[in-house]
C-alpha cells in the first residue's frame, strides 16, 4: 500500500475510524456535504452485498433443489420401500369365523387349523438353484451336462418315488436375491425391500410378524445352526445352549459353516435327544460360497452337492414320523455364482418337503414327477409361511401375502379338496385383514383396491353357498379353494407391483439430474476468472425460471403420454428445466469462463483425490477400507506442503508452513487410532471407538478424552488467535471462557452417561450418593447438562456471533512534539499501523479480521458436535478442528496454493477431512453404525425435529464442521482490501496523480471488497463438488451393480450415506456457511466501510 498521508486518523470510539472528525479538525461545510455523500455510497454498498449475497445463497438452494430430485427420483426406482405394520396375529383370534367342526385358541391342538405335525427341521442350502436337484435333460442350448448337475438326487429321488411322503417345486424367490432380504420373506410371508419404514429401523433385526416369533410366543424350545444372519434376524430367539451361529462372510471357506451345522445337527435328530427341540433351522453356506468362488460349473460345487446329498440320507435315516422336514434354498445363482438381482437363475431356488408318514399328495396324477425345469408349476417362496405356521399349528403371521402349497393339505390321495379350499379361506381371510389395515394406514387409492375387494366378495358369496348346500360336492370346493386362491394371487400381483422392482426409467432420470447438476457445479466452481458475485444473479434468475416452466412441462406431459408418472416426471421436468435454465446463464456469460482443467500441480492433485474415490467405489474392497485410502490422501497431502513450505524465501512463512504441515500429517495418524470396524474388515481391524469390538460404551479410560479436550482445545485455539494479534473483544469469553465451560460440560455429561450405565452409585460409600441409586437423576441431570450445551452453542453462540465486534485491538503510541513527519499508513502481518504527526495509532488484528471473526461459527458448531459424539467421537472432533486451523495456516503459508478463487485444493482437503473423520466418530458406510441412541441426548423420548436432528449431528458432525469452515479458506488473514472511501493524498504527487487515484485506483486505506464474496462462493461450490462426484460414482455404481452380492451390504449402503451427506452439506454450505458469512463481513464492513 502507499505511505502516503491518510486523510482520517483512527479516533473514532474503540478506536474506529471517526465519522466526525478529518484530521482531528471539525468537518468545515464542503467536508460535511462530502461524508453525507460518501455515507450515501457505503449504504449503496451494503446494499449491493447484501443483495449479491442472498442471490448466490439463493444459488446454492437451488443446486440443494436439484440433488434432492436427482436422488429422490434414483431412490424412488433402486431403493425398495414399504411400510411395515406393528399388528401380529393371535392364536385364540382368526382372521375369519371358523367352521363348526373346530374352535381356535389351542398351539397344542393347532391355533386356526388342526395341525399335522409337532416338529420341524427347516434345513436352507444357500443358493440352491432348482437345476441343481433335478436330473439332466439335453437341451438345445445346453447339450452337455454340467458339475452341478446330478450330484444331488435323492430330493428328485423321493419325491418321485415316495410321492405321499416328499414332493419337490421350484421355489421362486422375489427380488432382492440377498440371503437376509430372502431370509425376512421366509419368515414373514411378505415381499421384504431394502427400507421397511417401521420401528426399529436402526437394525436389520424383524419387529414385524413371522414365524419364528409365533414359534417363540407359543413356548417352542428353536435351535439354529449355521449361517449368524438368523441371529441378526432374530436376537435372542433360539437356544442359547443348542445354537451354533458361524460367521457367514468369508466366501472363500467352503467347509466351516456347513461342517458345523453337521456336526450338531444329526446328534440332535438322535431319539435321545428330540425331546430338548420343537424346531430346528439350519443353513448351509457351502454351496453359495463355491458359486462365489468358483462359479457353478466346476468341481468344487460338485463336492459340496454331493456332500449335501449324503448328509440329508442320514436325516432321513434318523427322522421319525412326527418330525417334518423341509430343504430349501434362499435364492439361485447365475452363471458367475452370483445372485442379488432378478434373473431367472437367481431367482429359481429349490423346495423339498419330506415326512416319514404318508402326509403329502398330488392334486393331479400327473404331478407326481416334480417339475422338469423351474418354469414348471412354481412355488412363491412367500408360500412356506402359510404352510408352514398351519402344518405346525401356528397362527399364520399378519403380514403374510403367501397361499398353502397344495401337496401339503390335499391328502395323501390327492382328493381332500376341502381341507385345501378351508386352509385357503384362512390365509385369504388373514390377507384380506393385513390389506385392510395397510390401505388405512397409507390411504391406498379405491381404484387400487377395488379388483382385490371384488374378488373377495365373489369368494366368500361361493363358501356361504357351499354352506347352505346340504349335501356339498368337490366341485363346489374346488370352486371355493380357486376363488380364494385368486384373491390371494391378484393381492400378491398388486403388492408386488407397488414394492419389488427395480424401476430403470426412475434410475435413468435421477441419474441424469445428477450428471447435469454436476457439470453445471463443475464450471461454476472452476471455470469462472471473473467475480462470481457479479455473474451469479443472471445463472440464478434463468435456473429459477427453468424450474418454472420444467415443472409445467413436466407435469403437462404426463397427461399426454403417461398419466401414472405424474410425480417423477414432474420432477425431472423442474430439475433439467432448472439445469438448462442455468447453463444458458453460463452460456451468457462465457466471456468470463476458462478451460476447468487445473493450472498447476495442487490443481491436479485436488482433481487425484476426487476422482480415485470415485473409481474405487466400484470395488467392494476399496468401499471397505474407505478409512484407510483418506488416510492416505491426507497424509500425502500433509508431506507435499512440507515439502512446498521448505521452499518458501521468508524464514518465518517457511517456518510456519513447515510446522502445521508436520502438526497437520501428526494429528491424521493420531486421529487414525480411532476405528469402528465393519464386518467385512475383520480379523485385519480392531475396534477401539468403543471398550471392545462387542461393547457399545465407552472403556473408563475413554471417559478422561473430553477432559483432555476441554483443557487443550481453548489454549490451542487461543494460540491461532494470538498468533495474528487478533485475541480481543469477544475473543477472550467466547474461546477462553464459554468454549471451555461447554467442552467441560460435555465432559460431564458423558461421565454421568457412563456413571448411569455402569451403575456406579450402587458401589460408592456416600450415603447421599447411594440414596440416589435407583432413582432417575443422573438421567435427569444429564439431560439438563445437554440441553445447556446446546443452549450455549446455538443460542449463546448465534447471538455471541450476531453481535460480535471484530477481534480487533487499538493501542496509540505519542510521538514527540518535535516530529515534523506527515501522517502515514502501513500494515505489518498481524496489524496495521497509522502514524500521525502526534502519535502512532496500531490496530492489532487487523490482517486476519475477517477470518478470526468468522471463526467463532465453527466453533460454536463443533461445541453441538462434540456433544453428539461419544467421548472418543469428542477427541475426533477435536482433531479435526484443529487440522482445520492447520490447513488455513498452511494454505496462507503457500500462496500459490491457497487462493481460494484459483486453487481447489483447500476445499477438496476440507472434504476430505470431513469424509476422514465421519470413519473416526465411529461410523461405518452402513445402517448397523448409525448411533441411533444419539437422539436421546438432551430428551427423555423420541422428540421431533430435535431427535433426528441430534442423530443428523452425530452422523454427519465432521461434514457439518468442514462444511461450515469453507468461508474461512477464503478470509483466513485476509485484511479489507484498500479502497476509494479513505483517498490517499501522496506527498509530492501532482493533481493528475490524485485524480487518477480518486477515480479507480485502489490504493489507500481499508474497506470491505465485495471480491471476498465471490472467492468463497467458488470456494463453497468446489467444496460441494467432491461429495457431489462421491454421490454420483456411488449412484452410478450402485445402479450398475444392482445385481452384485454385495450390493444391499456394501454398495446401496455407501450410495445411501454419499446422498445423505450431500444433502447436509448441501443444506449446510448455503445456509449454514454462506449465512454466517453475510454477518460476520457486515460486521467487519460497520468498522472500516466498503471498497
Amino acid at each position: 500500500m502507499s505511505n502516503g498521508t491518510v486523510s482520517v486518523e483512527l479516533d473514532g470510539p474503540n478506536g474506529r475510524p471517526s465519522k466526525s472528525t478529518v484530521n482531528g479538525r471539525p468537518p468545515a461545510p464542503n467536508t460535511q456535504k462530502s461524508l453525507q455523500e460518501a455515507s450515501s455510497v457505503q449504504k449503496q454498498q451494503e446494499v449491493h452485498f447484501k443483495a449479491s449475497h442472498g442471490i448466490i445463497v439463493a444459488f446454492f438452494t437451488l443446486l440443494l433443489i436439484l440433488h434432492v430430485l436427482g436422488i429422490y427420483l434414483f431412490t424412488s426406482g433402486f431403493l425398495l420401500t414399504r411400510l411395515v405394520l406393528e399388528h401380529k396375529s393371535d392364536c385364540s383370534v382368526p382372521p375369519i369365523a371358523l367352521t363348526g367342526r373346530y374352535d381356535a385358541g389351542s398351539a397344542d391342538q393347532g391355533c386356526w387349523h388342526p395341525k399335522t405335525f409337532n416338529k420341524a427341521v427347516v434345513l436352507i442350502v444357500d443358493a440352491l438353484r432348482y437345476d441343481f436337484t433335478v436330473p439332466y435333460r439335453p437341451e438345445d442350448y445346453d447339450k452337455q451336462p454340467h458339475h452341478f448337475h446330478n450330484a444331488f438326487p435323492i430330493l428328485h429321488t423321493t419325491s418321485s418315488k415316495q410321492p405321499q411322503n416328499a414332493f419337490l417345486r421350484p421355489f421362486i424367490a422375489d427380488p432382492p436375491t440377498t440371503t437376509l432380504q430372502r431370509l425376512k420373506g421366509l419368515t414373514t410371508g411378505t415381499l421384504p425391500t431394502f427400507i421397511d419404514a417401521g420401528s426399529n429401523f436402526a437394525g436389520t433385526a424383524i419387529d414385524e410378524d413371522n414365524l419364528v416369533a409365533q414359534l417363540r410366543n407359543a413356548n417352542k424350545r428353536i435351535v439354529h445352526l449355521g449361517d449368524d444372519t438368523w441371529h441378526a434376524l432374530f436376537p435372542d430367539y433360539f437356544d442359547p445352549e443348542l445354537t451354533h451361529p458361524y460367521d457367514s462372510f468369508n466366501v472363500w471357506d467352503l467347509h466351516t459353516v456347513d461342517n458345523g451345522v453337521i456336526e450338531h445337527l444329526l446328534p440332535l435328530l438322535n431319539p435321545s435327544n428330540t425331546s430338548k427341540w420343537d424346531v430346528i433351522f439350519g443353513h448351509f453356506l457351502g454351496v453359495d460360497h463355491a458359486g462365489h468362488r468358483y462359479g457353478p460349473d466346476h468341481p468344487a460345487m460338485t463336492a459340496k452337492l454331493n456332500q449335501m446329498d449324503s448328509v440329508f440320507r442320514q436325516v432321513i435315516d434318523l427322522l421319525d414320523e412326527d418330525t417334518l422336514l423341509v430343504v430349501m434354498g434362499d435364492h439361485g445363482m447365475d452363471a458367475k455364482g452370483d445372485h442379488g438381482g432378478e434373473s431367472d437363475d437367481e431367482i429359481q431356488a429349490a423346495l423339498w418337503m419330506y415326512s416319514k408318514r404318508a402326509a403329502f399328495g398330488r392334486t393331479s396324477p400327473a404331478y407326481i414327477q416334480p417339475p422338469a425345469h423351474a418354469k414348471e408349476r412354481p412355488v412363491a417362496q412367500i408360500d412356506l409361511v402359510p404352510t408352514l405356521s398351519l402344518l405346525l399349528g401356528m397362527p399364520i403371521p399378519f403380514n403374510n401375502l403367501g397361499a398353502p402349497i397344495e401337496e401339503a393339505f390335499i391328502g395323501s390321495n390327492g382328493k381332500d379338496i376341502e381341507n385345501l379350499a378351508l386352509v385357503n379361506r384362512l390365509t385369504g381371510a388373514q390377507i384380506h385383514r393385513y390389506q385392510r389395515e395397510y390401505a388405512r394406514a397409507q390411504n391406498l387409492d379405491a381404484t387400487i383396491q377395488s379388483p382385490t375387494l371384488a374378488l373377495w366378495s365373489t369368494a366368500n358369496e361361493k363358501f356361504q353357498d357351499l354352506q347352505a348346500t346340504k349335501a356339498t360336492k368337490a366341485e363346489q370346493w374346488q370352486n371355493v379353494f380357486e376363488a380364494f386362491s385368486s384373491y390371494q394371487q391378484q393381492n400378491l400381483s398388486v403388492c408386488r407391483s407397488l414394492w419389488a422392482r427395480f424401476d430403470l426409467i426412475n434410475i435413468a432420470l435421477g441419474i441424469a439430474i445428477l450428471i447435469s447438476s454436476f457439470g453445471l457445479l463443475l464450471v461454476y466452481a472452476r471455470s469462472m476468472h471473473k467475480d462470481r458475485a457479479d455473474l451469479t444473479p443472471v445463472i440464478f434468475t434463468r435456473g429459477a425460471l427453468g424450474v418454472i416452466m420444467g415443472l409445467a412441462l413436466g407435469t403437462g406431459s404426463t397427461y399426454v403420454v403417461t398419466p401414472d408418472r405424474l410425480v417423477p416426471f414432474s420432477a425431472f421436468g423442474a430439475a433439467m428445466g432448472g439445469a438448462l435454465g442455468m447453463a444458458s446463464g453460463l452460456w451468457s456469460v462465457r466471456v468470463a469462463l476458462v478451460s476447468i482443467l487445473p493450472r498447476d500441480f495442487w490443481g491436479w492433485l485436488a482433481v487425484v483425490f476426487t476422482i480415485l474415490p470415485c473409481i474405487g467405489f466400484a470395488s467392494n474392497s476399496y468401499t471397505i477400507w474407505e478409512d484407510e485410502i483418506l488416510l492416505f490422501f491426507l497424509s500425502t497431502f500433509g508431506i507435499l506442503t512440507l515439502v512446498s513450505s521448505l521452499r518458501q524465501p521468508v524464514p518465518s512463512v517457511r517456518w510456519l508452513g513447515c510446522y502445521h504441515s508436520i502438526i497437520f500429517v501428526l494429528l491424521t495418524r493420531v486421529a487414525s487410532l480411532s476405528r469402528l470396524c465393519r464386518e467385512e474388515q475383520m480379523p485385519f481391524c480392531k475396534s477401539t471407538y468403543y471398550a471392545s469390538a462387542t461393547s457399545s460404551t465407552s472403556a473408563p479410560w475413554q471417559l478422561l478424552i473430553p477432559f483432555f479436550v476441554a483443557i487443550i482445545l481453548p489454549d490451542v485455539l487461543k494460540a491461532f488467535y494470538k498468533s495474528t494479534e487478533s485475541y480481543h473483544e469477544t475473543a477472550p469469553f467466547a474461546v477462553g471462557f464459554a468454549y471451555r465451560m461447554g467442552l467441560f460440560l460435555v465432559a460431564v455429561f458423558w461421565t454421568m452417561d457412563a456413571a448411569d450405565d455402569g451403575d456406579w452409585l450402587a458401589h460408592v460409600q456416600n450415603p447421599t450418593l447411594q440414596s440416589l441409586h435407583g432413582t432417575s437423576f443422573l438421567k435427569d441431570t444429564r439431560m439438563r447438562i445437554a440441553q445447556l450445551v446446546l443452549a450455549v452453542a446455538f443460542i449463546g453462540g448465534y447471538a455471541t456471533y450476531y453481535y460480535a465486534k471484530p477481534m480487533l485491538s487499538i493501542s496509540a503510541t505519542p510521538r514527540p512534539t518535535s516530529s515534523t513527519s506527515t501522517a502515514s499508513l502501513s500494515i505489518s502481518s498481524s496489524n496495521v499501523v497509522t502514524t500521525t504527526p502526534t502519535s502512532a495509532i496500531t490496530v492489532h488484528g487487523y490482517a486476519n479480521v475477517h477470518g478470526t471473526r468468522y471463526l467463532l461459527l465453527p466453533l460454536l458448531w463443533s461445541l453441538a458436535a462434540t456433544l453428539a459424539a461419544k467421548p472418543m467421537g469428542t477427541g475426533a472432533l477435536a482433531l479435526c478442528l484443529w487440522q482445520i486451523l492447520s490447513l488455513l495456516e498452511i494454505l496462507a503459508a503457500n500462496p500459490h496454493l491457497g487462493s481460494a478463487s484459483s486453487s481447489s485444493i483447500g476445499p477438496i482437503v476440507l472434504a476430505l477431512l470431513g469424509s476422514f473423520h465421519y470413519f473416526k466418530t465411529g461410523h461405518q458406510a452402513s445402517l448397523a453404525s448409525i448411533q441411533w441412541e444419539s437422539a436421546f441426548i438432551p430428551f427423555k423420548t423420541v422428540t421431533y425435529p430435535g431427535g433426528p436432528a441430534m442423530v443428523a449431528l452425530n452422523t454427519c458432525g465432521p461434514q457439518i464442521l468442514c462444511a461450515v469452515a469453507v468461508p474461512a479458506l477464503g478470509l483466513w488473514k485476509k485484511a479489507p482490501k484498500p479502497g476509494r472511501r479513505l483517498r490517499a493524498e501522496g506527498k509530492g504527487k501532482g493533481k493528475g496523480e490524485r485524480e487518477g487515484e480518486e477515480e479507480g485506483d485502489e490504493e489507500g486505506s481499508a474497506g470491505m471488497d465485495l471480491g471476498y464474496l465471490g472467492e468463497v462462493a467458488g470456494a463453497a461450490a468446489t467444496h460441494l463438488l467432491y461429495y457431489a462426484a462421491v454421490n454420483l460414482a456411488t449412484t452410478m455404481w450402485a445402479a450398475h451393480l444392482r445385481r452384485h452380492l454385495m450390493l444391499y451390504r456394501i454398495f446401496s449402503p455407501r450410495f445411501m450415506l454419499g446422498a445423505v451427506v450431500l444433502l447436509v452439506v448441501d443444506v449446510v454450505v448455503a445456509w449454514v456457511a454462506m449465512g454466517g458469512m453475510r454477518w460476520s463481513v457486515l460486521s467487519v464492513a460497520e468498522v472500516f466501510g466498503w471498497s
